[in-house]
């Protein structure tokens, strides 16, 4: 019975997703839940993880600020048919990325954003990226070293990789950015001190990440971070 009920939730929500036109008009495919007479309501940006595609983070707009407009991203490099990744993996062991891959996605996602702010008619420091796990990565790649482009980022099971640390320095600019990290203790993919090693980097930058642990929590998102990243979101617009 609870396996027949899965499969017509999972049925269910495919029927949705099938009804929600796929958009090619900017620099990236995308699916949209905007207002049409919304003018500098924030405009949240879904970036999915290794692997998967626009569709897997869509459905949480549905538990966030319902005025806000949301946009949900496939990444540009292919693996396969419903699959997508914003960069390759560079060796093996820990988690790194190949530095061409990065900058080639980190600026289509910079012109997207842009492009995006335009059309819904939002500023900079109201758009704000959601990243799970290689989509956190890449909010990390674009807002640390772009800073002006986005109001801030909500970056889930992720972490901040190597090329990037490196190359960070205090900067003013970043001080404007609003952070929320989100890690499950139980991770095995990307560990929970991924997160925290983050957190205290961050701080160090002199930023204000506001950190959340999530415990027995593994590489997925739970409901409680939903509603934590609610809460963020919407303190962001008060």
């Amino acid at each position: 019975m609870l396996k027949l009920l899965a499969l017509l939730t999972l049925l269910a929500s495919a029927a949705v997703h099938a009804q929600t036109p796929l958009h090619t008009d900017l620099p990236l495919k995308y699916l949209e839940q905007a207002h049409a007479e919304s003018r500098n309501q924030p405009l949240v940006i879904f970036l999915h993880g290794y692997g998967s595609n626009e569709q897997d983070l869509f459905d949480i707009k549905d538990e966030l600020p319902p005025q806000y407009n949301y946009l949900s991203v496939r990444a540009p490099m292919t693996l396969e048919e419903g699959s997508y990744q914003w960069f390759r993996q560079k060796g093996e062991g820990a988690y790194d990325g190949e530095t061409d891959d990065l900058k080639a996605s980190g600026q289509v996602l910079r012109d997207f954003v842009a492009q995006a702010a335009k059309k819904y008619h939002t500023e900079a420091d109201k758009v704000f990226l959601v990243g799970f796990s290689q989509g956190a990565m890449m909010s990390y790649e674009v807002a640390l070293r772009h800073p002006e482009v986005v109001g801030g980022i909500a970056a889930l099971s992720g972490r901040i990789l190597p090329v990037l640390r490196s190359g960070l320095k205090p900067d003013e600019k970043r001080q404007q950015l609003a952070i929320f990290i989100g890690h499950g203790t139980a991770d095995t993919l990307l560990p929970y001190n991924d997160g925290t090693e983050a957190d205290t980097l961050l701080q160090r930058l002199s930023l204000k990440p506001e950190f959340h642990a999530y415990p027995g929590v593994g590489h997925s998102i739970s409901a409680t971070e939903v509603k934590d990243l609610s809460a963020w979101l919407q303190r962001l617009n008060p």
